[in-house]
C-alpha cells in the first residue's frame, strides 16, 4: 500500500448529498476477481452517456460533458471534495479500489458510511472529516478558484489551503500510522514475519505430519 505523509492535490467537487457505493461503482463491474482496473469506471453511471459493461474499451464511450470529473478543469484531480454520508449503501472494497485506482489519495467530507470509512484506510485513502461550515466554504472556494488545490499534512494533521491558512483534522492514532508507514493489513503482518517462520519451524519439527511432505 503506498504510504500517505504529505500529499498536495487539485482538489474536484462531488456536490451531492448521500453518494452510495453503487454509485461510485456500478454493481455489474463488481464481476471482476481482480483488484485492479476500476478506476475507468469510477461513477460511471454518472460519467458517461451510454451503459457501461465490463470490458468495454473505455475511449469508445461517449463522456457525459456536464460530469464534474469529465470537466477539463478538474483533471488529475487527486482530493474529491464531498457531501454529507459519502460512501453509503453495500459494504462493497471496490468503491476505495475505483477511487484510489481514479488517482485520489484523500476524501474530504462531513461523514462517511462507518464501512466505507473503514475501507478507505485499509486501502490507503484518506477520509478526512471537517465540520459542514468548513466543507461548505471549501466548496464555494473550489467553484471561485480554477485550479484551486489543497495540501494534506498527516503527519501534523492538518490541510493547508491556498493562502497558508490550516484547518486540522482527527484521525485515529492506528490508523494515522499505517497510512504513514503504507501498511495494509497484510504488510501489518509481515512485520513479524521472522516470529512467524519461526513458528512454523518449531511446529512441523514437532508435528512434522502436517508437512505436506516429510521433513529431511
Amino acid at each position: 500500500m503506498q504510504a500517505f505523509t504529505v500529499h498536495k492535490g487539485l482538489v474536484a467537487p462531488m456536490d451531492r448529498a448521500n453518494v452510495d457505493t453503487d454509485a461510485i461503482i456500478p454493481k455489474q463491474f463488481l464481476k471482476s476477481i481482480k483488484r485492479s482496473g476500476f478506476g475507468p469506471n469510477l461513477f460511471d453511471e454518472w460519467r458517461y452517456l451510454d451503459k457501461g459493461e465490463p470490458g468495454q474499451d473505455v475511449a469508445a464511450r461517449k463522456p457525459n460533458p456536464d460530469f464534474v470529473l469529465n470537466q477539463p478543469r478538474f483533471q488529475g484531480a487527486s482530493i474529491l471534495l464531498a457531501r454529507q454520508n459519502f460512501g453509503c449503501g453495500s459494504s462493497r472494497e471496490h468503491a476505495p479500489w475505483a477511487l484510489e485506482q481514479y488517482g485520489f489519495r484523500a476524501l474530504i467530507a462531513p461523514s462517511y458510511a462507518d464501512i466505507f470509512f473503514t475501507n478507505c484506510f485499509k486501502n490507503g485513502l484518506l477520509p478526512i472529516v471537517l465540520p459542514e461550515p468548513q466543507v461548505a466554504r471549501l466548496f464555494d472556494e473550489v467553484a471561485a478558484f480554477p485550479g484551486y488545490s489543497l495540501t494534506i499534512d498527516l503527519p501534523r494533521q492538518v490541510i493547508v489551503k491556498p493562502d497558508g491558512a490550516e484547518l486540522p483534522f482527527d484521525v485515529q492514532p492506528f490508523r494515522k500510522y499505517c497510512l504513514v508507514n503504507g501498511f495494509d493489513d497484510i504488510g501489518l503482518t509481515l512485520r513479524h514475519a521472522d516470529k512467524i517462520r519461526a513458528f512454523e519451524a518449531e511446529r512441523l519439527a514437532k508435528m512434522p505430519w502436517l508437512a505436506e511432505t516429510p521433513l529431511n
